[in-house]
């Protein structure tokens, strides 16, 4: 009733249920065909379910007759309608101008006091107007969500739907089951992917890649021969071919990691660039940082990206050594080739070549311990 105004240039309206989305445009197109080859008033797709508990059932003229007497509402069904497995899908195709010139003769005299658009059968029939069923091929299709019990199901059917088109193409998944493979994602053949995995939104993933168990991967493009190991979480980052991420891996938005680059276990990357062939494979963190080829990145090191108001960028060229242990305080540079001695605090600039340590110099006091031991056994008595 509401888009009566915006429907009244066309012959033909079809409706569709927002909760029913494993329908197909092969049935949709199914529906349509046949309402134009039958012309009635309304053509209604239903399909056959064991237990049709819920769903509004369709009466027929006869039992072999393609053509509909009314549909009932479940709520509003006798004892005989509900033995009934005919369902009425919430899927029709309607001629527009009987739909509209009909309408306004929907009524709201039930228990709910709602407007059932399913009763515009018994109008349309009543009025001698044709109102026709096809039954779907699948019934899986017309599955609604009236619950969440429901929705969990018909998500369920969707992703393993989809497991199964990304193995007829070539992908290893064990166990699909048990992961979750948002209908956008693409990935390469031969790529495995290990129980538990999730890849959601618009994920790209390569050829030969593995993803293995409980690994994350929102939004990111994967290239070729990658592997993401155990419990990786990637949102919204560009892996190139033949890098190596995790386990336990963190790569965070606007993250690139270079070919063949390492990301190690308890690494944390954020609108970072790691070029090809560097590595950073334990504890660290890198923000704001723009890395060259051939870097190494030792433990623990963490560029200082945040000043408490503002952040600043981190650039280390080709070939640089970065100690364990090392903070690089932005904005700082590294230049080519350059080494930053472990535990070492960086504020200034590091020239190509150069040597950098900023640490204090280490002190021993021998006997310290042997002293301090000795004046508390004497204030002991």
């Amino acid at each position: 009733m509401v888009a009566r105004d915006s429907l009244a240039s066309y012959d033909q309206v079809i409706v569709l249920s927002g909760d029913a989305p494993l329908i197909t445009s092969k049935t949709i197109q199914k529906l349509l065909d046949f309402h134009n080859s039958k012309r009635p008033a309304m053509t209604i797709l239903t399909a056959q379910l064991e237990d049709p508990t819920g769903y509004g059932r369709v009466v027929r003229k006869a039992q072999a007759s393609s053509e509909v007497k009314a549909i009932v509402e479940e709520k509003s069904a006798t004892p005989a309608q509900r033995k009934i497995r005919e369902i009425n899908s919430g899927f029709y195709a309607f001629d527009a101008k009987l739909l509209f010139a009909h309408i306004d003769q929907l009524g709201n005299n039930n228990l709910h006091r709602e407007y059932y658009l399913t009763d515009m059968a018994a109008i349309l029939g009543k009025a001698k107007k044709g109102v026709m069923a096809i039954s779907a091929s699948d019934p899986d299709e017309i599955l609604g969500s009236n619950t969440r019990a429901e929705m969990v199901e018909i998500d369920q059917r969707m992703r393993l739907a989809k497991c199964r088109q990304l193995m007829a193409d070539g992908v290893t998944i064990f166990y699909p089951q048990t992961c979750v493979i948002d209908c956008d994602v693409e990935v390469g053949a031969d790529t495995i992917i290990e129980p538990f995995v999730q890849i959601l939104g618009t994920t790209r993933i390569g050829c030969d890649c593995r993803v293995r168990s409980y690994a994350v991967v929102n939004s990111s493009v994967i290239e070729d021969g990658v592997l993401i190991r155990q419990a990786c979480v990637l949102d919204g980052v560009h892996v190139m071919k033949g890098a190596t991420l995790g386990p336990y891996s963190h790569l965070r938005p606007g993250s690139e990691i270079g070919e063949g680059a390492h990301v190690g276990n308890f690494v944390e990357t954020k609108k970072t660039r790691l070029g090809k062939g560097s590595k950073a494979n334990h504890l660290t963190y890198l923000g704001d940082a723009e890395i060259g080829e051939g870097v190494n990145i030792g433990a623990g090191t963490i560029t200082c990206n945040y000043d408490g108001e503002h952040k600043h960028t981190t650039v280390i060229e080709d070939g640089a050594f970065i100690g364990s242990d090392s903070t690089l305080v932005a904005p700082v540079k590294i230049g080519r080739g350059a080494y930053v001695g472990a535990a070492s605090c960086i504020t200034d600039d590091v020239p190509p070549d150069s040597l950098a340590v900023g640490r204090a110099r280490q002190m021993v006091k021998e006997g310290w311990v042997k002293a301090k031991r000795a004046r508390r056994q004497s204030v002991l008595g």
